[in-house]
């Protein structure tokens, strides 16, 4: 009896030690798979769920390996865009996966290391090809859905010893998540200052006619339980500071709204296009406006500014978003609601996981939660 206890204890041991001995494989209070309903998550979008993609990019300067990206984070900088754990590793956490999900352009993200899934997402990436001209290369959406297919799906399939004909099966226990757009505006619509000869509402159109077919691709692969990540509002974004005199700029949130609406939209159309799809929408637009107008009795002190000194617009390279590196940090990071030019604190970031997985409100989760969307 001791010494199948004692065997027991060192598998044990070893199975931690492997875990923590994985690069990207961060331990998460998990212990597997909420209730062994999901086994994983495939995430694709833009900074916001980028994990360090961008750091094996030589020419792009959307990057955050670098303090004080990750100051409060397990093992530092890694490529998050916050001071700590963004949206996607708290909800990883929630649906009680055992590690962190490793970025694909990690060369160590291979065999076991994707069996709870992979995080494809690129910082200043959009829907569109070309979006993040501005910061260089980046990854698109497509490229994202092409390294899925090609790459990581038959890894899985290969770990899981998972027949063709099974596939579907297995991707039922695998959420796709999905957290991109913005960019798409800020970094094309409205940077390439009216080469666009189309209005706000016709390229909203066509961007989200763009996510849809994207979408399909993705329910063509075996997928079938989505999370689509609203837009915030980005003209309430402290790289905007500067143009903002009264309150936010209220075209680049009209956009968001309209995006964000289009995304509802696919949802409700999705029984038919993907007739054994669910998907849920995440309002961060409500949720995080909600915080931005109610920022102080939520616990928050400045909704206006990062936290960390940014890189200036007159600098070569610089745009006003990403923190200086080594540059100065504010006292607090849970008094503010921005960590960067552009992106969320930690603390916003458990906000809106939290009320992803257990709000009952359609005005921030439709049609319903994360959680309830694990247990279908």
């Amino acid at each position: 009896m001791a010494k199948k206890a004692a065997k027991g204890l060192i598998l044990v041991c070893l199975q931690l030690l492997l875990c923590f001995s994985q690069t990207n494989c961060i331990r998460t209070k998990g212990k597997g798979g909420s209730d062994d309903k999901i086994k994983g998550m495939f995430v694709f979008g833009s900074s916001l769920v980028d994990n360090g993609n961008n750091n094996y990019l030589e020419n792009s300067t959307g990057k955050a390996e670098f303090l004080p990206y990750g100051i409060a984070f397990p093992k530092g900088p890694s490529g998050r865009f916050t001071n700590g754990k963004n949206v996607i590793d708290l909800l990883g956490e929630m649906l009680k996966l055992p590690c962190l999900i490793p970025p694909f352009s990690d060369p160590s993200t291979k065999g076991s290391k994707v069996v709870h899934g992979v995080n494809f997402a690129s910082g200043a990436s959009g829907i569109l090809d070309d979006t993040g001209f501005l910061a260089g290369q980046v990854i698109s959406l497509n490229q994202h859905i092409r390294n899925f297919e090609t790459v990581t799906l038959p890894q899985v399939k290969k770990q899981l010893r998972v027949k063709r004909r099974e596939t579907r099966k297995a991707m039922k226990k695998y959420m796709f998540i999905v957290g991109t757009g913005g960019n798409d505006y800020l970094f094309n619509y409205f940077a390439r200052k009216g080469e666009y000869n189309v209005s706000l509402e016709t390229f909203t159109a066509n961007l989200t006619t763009s996510l849809s077919l994207q979408l399909k691709r993705l329910y063509r692969l075996g997928a079938r339980k989505f999370v689509l990540i609203s837009i915030y509002p980005l003209g309430c974004s402290p790289m905007l500071n500067a143009m903002r005199k009264n309150g936010c700029i209220e075209v680049m949130n009209e956009a968001a709204v309209l995006f964000n609406n289009e995304l509802k939209s696919i949802i409700d159309r999705a029984k038919s296009d993907m007739p054994t799809s669910n998907l849920v929408l995440i309002n961060s637009y409500n949720i995080v406006t909600d915080i931005i107008q109610n920022f102080y009795s939520r616990g928050f002190k400045d909704a206006n500014n990062p936290c960390c000194e940014v890189v200036p617009l007159t600098q070569l390279a610089g745009n006003g978003i990403s923190c200086k590196k080594g540059g100065r940090i504010c006292m607090d990071r849970s008094a503010h609601v921005f960590f960067d030019g552009l992106h969320p604190t930690e603390k916003v970031s458990v906000e809106i996981a939290t009320k992803a997985f257990t709000s009952k409100r359609k005005t921030e989760v439709y049609p319903i939660n994360v959680n309830q969307l694990a247990r279908l």
